[in-house]
């Protein structure tokens, strides 16, 4: 991967390689000596508050909608350390990166209000007066006779 890379996100947003930081440590976790010796475990930073590449309504939306992700300067940030390898590591959370973006910048069309039909208002009033029927024939009547 070189620095002149680009990960396409949407079909009118491409991120640059270079405005990602990825950080290699050692996983936690079984694996024996490997584990110990090896740093597998990839964290992904991009900068979203800083991020020359983004518009000014992609980072408002992306600001708002992954604010769990982010840290309180607008970080982005991403762990993968479910392989052994570094190299698939680093691939996971290049395609984790890549889903989590395409998904908070898709545009949620507008819901509009509608009201029940009157076909559904009435199964919903048959529905309660069955209930209710059923609620007042389990009711304990002092003159009944057990």
């Amino acid at each position: 991967m070189g620095k002149s890379e680009k990960l396409k996100i949407t079909a009118g947003l491409e991120v640059p390689l270079s405005e990602l930081r990825l950080r290699f440590s050692r996983s936690g976790g079984p694996g024996g000596q490997h584990v110990n010796r090896s740093a597998t475990r990839v964290e992904l930073l991009f900068d979203v508050a800083g991020s020359p590449t983004l518009s000014e309504d992609q980072r408002k939306r992306l600001l708002s909608r992954l604010g769990t992700y982010l840290s309180s300067d607008g970080v982005l940030r991403l762990v993968c350390q479910a392989h052994r390898s570094q190299k698939q590591n680093r691939e996971e959370v290049l395609r984790r990166f890549v889903a989590l973006l395409r998904a908070a910048l898709k545009v949620r069309r507008p819901r509009r209000p509608t009201r029940p039909t009157a076909a559904s208002r009435e199964r919903r009033l048959i529905s309660k007066r069955h209930r209710s029927r059923l609620k007042r024939l389990r009711r304990f009547r002092p003159d009944d006779d057990f």
